[in-house]
């Protein structure tokens, strides 16, 4: 796996990781149906009838659960650091312009550690915002990948999410983002800048990504 390490700007990345704001939506969203399953689980109990006891002590559970996912959500995904330092460096271009934001495509492999083989896949984010002046479509987005499943019991040798994190959300520094770009070969980009007319099927498909067919990759990624 190929990673790329690079001091993290906390302060930049709170402020424009889109990432990190989404877990903190998340977060909100989960304490807010927290107060709202308890408040009508205490209304249950008060209202003092047969049936509505049971419904209040089912209310007042998923309640718990919500709260455990304020608290899980942050410790199961870990520090922007973390997430930088886990995935791999991956190309993405910009592939889409819209009135508020980009569409990336990135190339990922999306296989598990213990697969034998690599499993490439075509990985587009919409984004609002990129740091730096505008960007016009092919440009290059060095990123790291965010890999995942949707269950503790998947045995695929593909992960079931897959998506992206710009460099350029966790630093300001341009040296750093040239690296970063450098270290990605040139096969792979040029590989990426003759898919972005896929980019709206990779969209709009489930999951947002769309496995490669290995006859279709170039002999450098086998």
């Amino acid at each position: 796996m190929r990673r790329f390490e690079f001091p993290v700007d906390r302060h930049h990345a709170k402020a424009v990781n889109e990432t990190i704001g989404d877990i903190r939506h998340l977060q909100w969203s989960a304490a807010l149906m927290a107060v709202l399953l308890g408040a009508g689980s205490a209304w249950l109990f008060v209202l003092g009838r047969p049936w509505s006891y049971i419904v209040g002590v089912v209310l007042a559970i998923c309640a718990l659960t919500s709260l455990f996912m304020v608290v899980w959500t942050p410790r199961k995904v870990g520090s922007v650091e973390d997430l930088y330092a886990k995935g791999e460096l991956v190309p993405a271009v910009v592939s889409e312009i819209h009135p508020r934001g980009y569409t990336l495509l990135a190339l990922v492999d999306i296989a598990k550690p213990d697969t034998a083989k690599p499993h490439y896949a075509l990985v587009a984010r919409t984004v609002r915002a990129l740091p730096g002046k505008g960007y016009s479509v092919g440009a290059r987005i060095p990123s790291t990948s965010v890999l995942g499943d949707r269950s503790t019991r998947s045995r695929g040798e593909t992960y079931q999410m897959a998506s992206i994190m710009p460099i350029a959300w966790g630093t300001r520094d341009s040296k750093v983002l040239a690296q970063a770009a450098s270290q990605i070969d040139g096969v792979e980009w040029n590989l990426l800048s003759e898919n972005i007319s896929s980019s709206k099927k990779v969209r709009t498909s489930d999951g947002q990504f769309v496995l490669l067919d290995p006859a279709d990759l170039p002999d450098e990624l086998h």
